[in-house]
């Protein structure tokens, strides 16, 4: 595919746009319960292609823990059509009147949802975001150009291609929904000086994916940080709950955005309790990197360098650091954090209280895993990522993230002198 097929597939989605724009909530959902029929009776093609990505990324010496992002088996092919139906049962925001105004010159106000337009998604190896993509921007009215990584192509193309055999059956105009094959950065560098065909781009994968959409685009960007995601352990957690939340928040999932990074313990808690839950790591095959205080107390352990404290490692591998005071953890996390998830554990209600306060990140926790950062979980349905910005849009992005607003002006003649 050359650079002029990318600029073609926007323009088809950009017409497709209009069309979709006149649709009801009812001509929506119809076509995402054929979306998600479709994903179920046709998920032997989908996984013969995903047999393919996982043993060509298997030859190019893809990570386990990559190669789990990538993988489909039939019960996450029914959670990504399961989550298309949870789309229908959710509101569309299209039409929600958010205020209304009536002027003394007889003018009545009032502000609307409205589509974005065209939505550009740039993302890595998990397939699945092909299909909530798809089904979040259609809901609200929005086409959508996709351009997935090269390790998921035959997987998202033929999901594409079960998924435009759907709207085929339906009101919602196939080329609402574009995918870009083509692997090369070239596509994506495209992709960002789109204005006037793409309304907005939306990136969604590491730290390096994002910061070249951030600097480079021309569209709009709505941001989807990278995850270096923290637990602080207070002086009076409970020794249980504090174990199961961090071994949630590291092993549960560890591939994944809301993964957490590093745990910081306070000095009080870690002389009791760390070398035992450092125990319960090693069990679960955890790589711990650490101060020179958590080396005392984990022999096993490795030094943590300043790097290490800003890597998102979506593996088997966490940091340790030990503070003396809620201060410190906060200084640690405001040096380190990429402002997405961060949770305190801890029986002292201030203590909680000032730690939600303090931190800058989208979604802050008291005695809960950092992995509920979802739209699942959030109960939005499935998501388009976690924006960690500040203008739009922050947090989990459901349906109402991906609208803008219009203002409509009703008179009588009124003129302004």
């Amino acid at each position: 595919m050359n650079q002029s097929e990318v600029r073609e597939k926007a323009t088809l989605a950009k017409a497709a746009a209009t069309v979709l724009n006149r649709l009801d909530t009812q001509q929506k959902n119809e076509a995402l319960q054929l979306m998600a029929q479709a994903l179920r009776q046709e998920q032997e093609l989908i996984l013969t292609a995903n047999l393919e990505d996982l043993e060509r990324g298997r030859q190019q010496g893809t990570a386990p823990s990559l190669l789990d992002r990538l993988a489909l088996n039939p019960e996450r092919i029914n959670a990504m059509a399961e989550g298309l139906e949870q789309i229908i049962d959710l509101p569309d925001p299209i039409g929600d009147v958010l205020e209304a105004l009536d002027r003394p010159n007889g003018l009545t106000i009032d502000k609307v949802r409205v589509p974005l337009g065209v939505i550009g998604i740039i993302y890595e190896a998990r397939p699945n975001v092909t299909v909530d993509a798809a089904g979040l921007c259609l809901k609200t009215g929005n086409a959508v150009v996709l351009r997935g990584g090269s390790s998921a192509i035959s997987s998202n193309r033929q999901i594409i291609e079960v998924l435009h055999r759907a709207l085929a059956l339906s009101a919602i105009p196939v080329d609402a929904l574009q995918i870009i094959e083509d692997p090369n950065r070239a596509s994506v560098d495209e992709m960002l000086k789109l204005k006037g065909l793409l309304d907005v781009v939306i990136p969604r994968g590491g730290r390096s994916l994002i910061q070249n959409v951030v600097e480079n685009a021309t569209v709009p960007v709505i941001e989807t940080g990278a995850g270096v995601c923290h637990t602080y352990i207070d002086a009076s957690a409970e020794p249980v709950m504090a174990s199961n939340i961090s071994l949630n928040a590291k092993v549960q999932r560890p591939s994944v955005c809301n993964s957490m990074e590093t745990l910081i313990v306070h000095t009080d808690f870690a002389g009791l309790h760390l070398a035992s839950l450092a125990e319960q790591y090693k069990e679960s095959n955890v790589e711990i990197r650490g101060c020179e205080a958590t080396l005392a107390i984990i022999p096993w352990a490795t030094l943590a360098t300043e790097e290490d404290y800003s890597t998102e490692y979506n593996d088997y591998i966490m940091n340790v650091v030990i503070v003396n005071n809620i201060q410190e953890a906060l200084e640690h996390i405001a040096r380190h954090g990429t402002q997405h998830s961060e949770c305190i554990v801890t029986e002292d209600k201030d203590q909680a209280a000032f730690f939600i306060q303090e931190v800058d990140a989208a979604a802050v926790y008291h005695n809960a895993s950092t992995r509920f950062t979802d739209g699942f979980e959030f109960g939005f349905g499935a998501e388009i990522g976690i924006s960690t910005q500040k203008l739009h849009a922050r947090g989990p992005m459901g349906l109402p993230s991906l609208t803008s607003t219009k203002y409509r002006i009703y008179g009588n003649g009124q003129i302004r002198r």
